[in-house]
């Protein structure tokens, strides 16, 4: 099973983005730890400071993803000061993490998959397009679409433009779904709500090192807030 987790900082301020960064090393290091989910990041979308995502794309895969990638959904919290900001203040970052949908599985055409009928349509054409059966009712099962095409007075041409136009629908269908699940990933970074986490996640105690270490960390696995060499 594959599920894909999108963290986000939403429209939050920079620190927000450091505790994406935070966050999605602690999340990795979580499935690390488990023995049926593996974890990649598929896309990040970088902060203002270094070190930092506004967005994190993740692939999570395994038996347990699904489940796994159900404990770290909804809104996450980096509960530490500010490395950017002195003296006392906030120190609860929000981020959201929703699973998405990438991309869509694209329709496969198969004319052995349409239902080509024989039938007489109406309108203008005088009595030979009303006595013969010319037009082709075509239906492609998959997808349940069907078109009528009369246009031609041979059956084979009409049946021709029949696979055609039900090529194009089914192309279109797809480019419409694929923007749509554009659009919901869009939606997700405005969709962050402070407060009521669903998990509250820390530095580690006795990590050590300055705050503006903490805010930079190397990619690589390292204790929270280590500094790079």
């Amino acid at each position: 099973m594959t599920v894909h987790l999108l963290v986000s900082a939403g429209r939050g301020p920079q620190e927000c983005a450091w505790a994406v960064a935070r966050l999605a090393r602690r999340l990795e290091a979580d499935a690390g730890g488990r023995e049926k989910v593996s974890i990649r990041r598929v896309e990040t979308v970088a902060g203002e400071r270094p070190g930092t995502f506004r967005s994190v794309l993740l692939e999570i895969t395994g038996d347990a993803a699904a489940r796994f990638a159900d404990s770290w959904t909804g809104t996450l919290c980096w509960q530490a000061p500010s490395p950017y900001r002195t003296g006392p203040g906030r120190k609860n970052w929000y981020v959201t993490a929703q699973q998405v949908q990438v991309g869509v599985t694209p329709t496969v055409f198969d004319e052995a998959d349409v239902d080509f009928v024989p039938c007489r349509t109406g309108g203008p054409g005088g009595q030979h397009r009303n006595k013969a059966s010319t037009a082709v009712r075509a239906t492609h099962r998959p997808s349940g679409t069907v078109v009528v095409v009369d246009t031609e007075r041979q059956l084979s041409l009409n049946r021709a433009i029949a696979s055609r136009l039900l090529r194009e629908r089914l192309e279109a269908g797809d480019a419409a779904a694929g923007r749509a699940v554009d659009t919901a990933r869009r939606r997700v970074h405005d969709e962050l709500v402070r407060g009521n986490p669903v998990r509250v996640e820390r530095p580690d105690p006795g990590s050590g090192g300055s705050r503006r270490a903490a805010a930079t960390g190397a990619h690589r696995r390292e204790p929270d807030g280590a500094r790079r060499g």
